[in-house]
């Protein structure tokens, strides 16, 4: 479900529930205005029997007719009051309640209309209207005061529903605002942590099911931009190592050459003085022949293995032989150059996880660099060591060349960022970056103008089980 329809869903929800509430209010509101309608009236009805029953005892305490005829005006008035408000009456109290009152009036009535056919001094007579008239008020005040007791009970569950509906839509807004945060939440988090992998220039695809909200198509899409970034990367990588192999070219091709010349040079001798040796010198020619050979081969079969596009092939390995053979690969820019070469290498190491044609590319150029940064005859230090036993080794390449101002130290890792002008195409650094955080690992640098920069590797140890 989309995030736009999980809002108007939890919207229409809570916009029920209010309006379920304010339903509910407003029945109660209403009862509790028929039921105060119904008090007034009955407060004044009531009124109007209590005055009958003073005149009532005015009649028999002095005997005056004209008390019996205020009592039957006053009946009259009741009957019609009765007849006028019969249907609030009969919403607040029900038709059994109104039924009755009204044959306690009219029995009030009855025996009141008596006493013109007979004494008002009958006993008997006076009895009975006494008890209707005691019926009537008595009857006509507990309805009365039942239904105050009713207000008030409405009055109070009007309240309580309205706390526990209040209490409902809080909860649920909650409820809602929890699970669709927490989606919202858990699909950010994924992005935010995929972001921050490609800009470390780990290019692993978000994993899990994407979602068919808004969210799960910047998923999608974050995913499909990391697979033309990963392809680009490869690219990139790929054109580094043409570029570094061009930058190889003028060593490779002294190396090449110095073969080629030995073996000229032990051709045409072989030629000259071929009738003068014996079987054991015409074999050591081409021994030597053989030797420059063997010596052709491997710096063509090191060229081709640094330029040949590879996956990432993870292996357990020592990392001294790859610096060694990264070395060997610059070897002539070291000796055309002067560059004195210092190399320390610890001899307990533990192995690294590594792919090591690209640890190779990578300190290929870095030693590269620091060639081109300093003058003839300079000083260029390799070490490794383990500097947490169990868990890190530390590769680092120092060079006393003129240094990288503090200014560019925070951009240097940057892709197209250079500090060789025109000399330069940015990416070898960014790559080298880009390669080291795949295998897990930090690349750091130091530089101070005019003595020197020290770039550090660091690659994890192989942890078998972890790896198995």
């Amino acid at each position: 479900m989309k995030i736009i329809h999980r809002i108007y869903l939890s919207n229409a929800v809570n916009i029920g529930l209010i309006i379920l509430v304010v339903a509910l209010t407003l029945h109660s509101v209403t009862q509790v205005m028929t039921k105060f309608k119904f008090i007034e009236i009955a407060d004044d009805i009531n009124a109007t029997f209590l005055e009958m029953r003073l005149e009532e005892k005015n009649l028999f305490l002095y005997h005056n007719e004209s008390t019996l005829q205020q009592i039957k005006n006053k009946i009259e008035q009741s009957s019609q009051t009765l007849g006028q408000m019969q249907d609030d009456i009969l919403k607040a109290v029900g038709e059994e309640k109104f039924e009755f009152l009204k044959r306690l009036l009219s029995n009030y009535q009855q025996c009141v209309f008596l006493l013109n056919d007979a004494n008002i001094s009958d006993k008997k007579i006076e009895d009975q209207v006494r008890e209707a008239g005691k019926q009537l008020k008595s009857f006509s005040e507990d309805i009365t005061s039942l239904e105050r007791k009713q207000v008030s009970i409405i009055i109070k569950g009007m309240i309580r529903v309205m706390k526990r509906a209040f209490v409902a839509v809080v909860i649920f807004a909650l409820i809602i605002s929890y699970f669709t945060g927490q989606g919202l939440r858990n699909s950010l988090k994924r992005i935010l942590s995929q972001s921050r992998s490609i800009s470390k220039g780990n290019y692993q695809k978000i994993e899990g099911n994407a979602g068919s909200d808004e969210l799960g198509s910047v998923i999608v899409a974050m995913n499909t931009m990391t697979d033309e970034l990963q392809q680009r990367k490869q690219e990139i990588l790929q054109s580094k190592r043409l570029a570094s192999i061009g930058v190889l070219v003028a060593g490779v091709a002294h190396e090449l050459n110095n073969p080629l010349n030995n073996i000229s040079m032990i051709a045409q001798t072989y030629a000259e003085v071929y009738d003068t040796l014996g079987r054991e010198q015409r074999l050591g020619f081409m021994t030597q022949i053989e030797e420059q050979i063997e010596r052709l081969r491997a710096t063509i079969k090191n060229l081709l293995d640094f330029s040949k596009p590879k996956t990432q092939n993870l292996k357990p390995m020592d990392i001294n032989p790859v610096i060694q053979k990264s070395i060997d690969l610059v070897r002539n820019m070291l000796d055309v150059t002067g560059i004195k070469t210092h190399l320390d290498q610890a001899s307990d190491l533990p192995e690294v996880y590594i792919d090591s044609h690209q640890i190779q590319q990578v300190l290929v150029n870095l030693i590269t660099n620091a060639i081109q940064a300093m003058s003839p005859g300079g000083k260029l230090s390799i070490a490794s060591r383990n500097v947490e036993p169990g868990h890190d080794i530390e590769i680092s390449i120092q060079d006393s060349g003129k240094g990288i101002p503090k200014e560019f130290l925070d951009n240097i890792f940057d892709p197209f960022f250079s500090t060789k002008e025109d000399a330069g195409t940015g990416l070898g650094l960014w790559v080298s970056y880009g390669i080291i955080k795949n295998h897990q690992g930090n690349i750091r640098v130091k530089s101070i103008v005019g003595k020197g920069t020290i770039f550090t590797i660091t690659l994890p140890v192989y942890q078998k089980k972890k790896r198995d």
